[in-house]
């Protein structure tokens, strides 16, 4: 009996899962969202997305913001808010309007952490919620000749405490409040909140809701993957980035500098997004690194599994010579992967023939979902430079499907004729290939 296409699918996504959730088991998130997000009309999905998190074993630390909320208050009280460089100027009166703003709004954020309906994703379930005075905060001071007053800045994170309370299965709540040694207490802003406390927890990923997909390249196109050196480039030229991405972006920067794996920016206004994002491979948003995702090394034993996947549908429609297992295992040093968040997206085969000084590149496939993105190119710039580095001259393949895309890339038609006599003599003139070959 066949499943209908709807369950074959939810199964099929689960079990992509499953590594994620492997991984993620007893790591530390911090996620960071502003008051539209508290308030907004997918609050209680992403509170129980949390509440999801939570029960796969992940350490939840939310640090929420409010500043609409406070918009609303100091409107109720009939003040106007003042802004200077971005960010809030904090008066006694603006600063009664943030603590009751933060005040309400952390006790929405908790009754929404804490529903347990029968019929709903929470049923059963019991998240303990806590907080405390993480915070230690210090006076922005006076800016171009504004004073912040009351505007403060993270001095210190009491990182113990917030790990002791993590220990005990609670989801940390923070509110973007600081106090002073000498008891005052300072209005902070919420992305610089997250990014110390994330870095303080030296967290696996810092997670921030804004106003947009991600970042975009020229085109508008989702940048899906972004180091911290061209996250900085991308800062240069502000006006491709809204108000949050220019506010998060160098939080996200900073941080993974810092010593957070991962820094994440999902759109606040898709639902589900934050699953989307951590237990698919290509997710929704954009992801900061160190370092790049995607890396070019050299085959171990242990990637012969990942290599057989991704050339079996090749050699079973004849693009490839059947290879079996065996031959593969001893071979696996001819291999080079191309590895991305780690997982095995393509290979390639260098085969050298040192007496002619050239070598035969063989093998080259990519996982289909990520033909388009340059993987292909970039193993086979990869593959030119082992030759090099080996001292070989010329680089030949044998196709039957592909010969335009590796003409479109230098390579010439060149004959059997052309090949190293050891080659030529297996040459298979049933499967009549045709040799392409390049200088190197």
């Amino acid at each position: 009996m066949t499943a209908p296409e709807s369950t074959r699918h939810y199964v099929s996504w689960f079990r992509q899962a499953a590594p994620y959730i492997h991984a993620f088991r007893g790591r530390t998130f911090v996620i960071g969202f502003d008051g539209e997000v508290a308030q907004g009309a997918l609050a209680q999905a992403l509170a129980q997305d949390c509440n999801l998190l939570a029960a796969l074993g992940i350490r939840l630390v939310l640090v929420h913001g409010a500043r609409p909320q406070i918009e609303a208050e100091l409107k109720r009280r009939k003040l106007k808010a003042r802004y200077h460089k971005g960010l809030r100027v904090t008066d006694a009166a603006a600063l009664e309007c943030v603590k009751a703003a933060m005040g309400v709004t952390r006790l929405e954020i908790e009754a929404l952490l804490s529903q347990g309906l029968p019929n709903t994703p929470m049923a059963g379930a019991w998240m303990r919620v806590t907080g405390g005075n993480f915070i230690t905060a210090k006076p922005v001071g006076v800016v171009d000749g504004v004073d912040y007053q009351y505007t403060g800045a993270v001095r210190k994170i009491v990182a113990e405490e917030i790990s002791a309370d993590l220990d005990q299965q609670n989801v940390v709540l923070i509110s973007p409040i600081g106090v002073s040694p000498a008891g005052e207490i300072f209005n902070l802003s919420m992305e610089e909140v997250a990014e110390a406390v994330a870095v303080a927890l030296q967290a696996e990923k810092l997670i921030f809701l804004c106003d947009a997909p991600g970042v975009t390249d020229g085109r508008g196109q989702l940048i899906e993957a972004i180091t911290a050196e061209e996250a900085e480039q991308a800062l240069r030229k502000p006006k491709r980035l809204t108000e949050d991405l220019g506010l998060y972006l160098p939080c996200c920067m900073r941080a993974t500098r810092a010593g957070v794996k991962r820094a994440h920016l999902i759109d606040r206004d898709i639902d589900g997004g934050l699953l989307l994002e951590l237990f698919t491979h290509e997710g929704v948003g954009t992801v900061v690194t160190r370092e790049p995702l995607a890396r070019l090394r050299e085959a171990t034993i242990d990637d012969v599994a990942a290599i057989v996947g991704l050339i079996a549908p090749l050699e079973a429609d004849g693009t490839l010579v059947r290879r079996g297992r065996e031959r593969l295992e001893m071979e696996i040093g001819r291999f080079s992967v191309l590895e991305h968040d780690g997982v095995i997206l393509g290979c390639a085969a260098l085969y050298p023939f040192s007496r002619d000084k050239a070598a035969e590149l063989a093998c080259l496939a990519v996982n289909p979902d990520y033909r388009r993105v340059g993987y292909g190119e970039q193993l086979l710039h990869y593959m030119e430079a082992r030759a090099r580095k080996a001292g070989l001259k010329r680089l030949f393949v044998l196709t039957t499907r592909t010969s335009h895309w590796f003409i479109e890339r230098g390579f010439k038609d060149a004959g059997v004729d052309s090949l190293p006599r050891e080659k030529r003599e297996l040459y298979n003139w049933q499967r009549r290939s045709k040799v392409l070959g390049k200088a190197m």
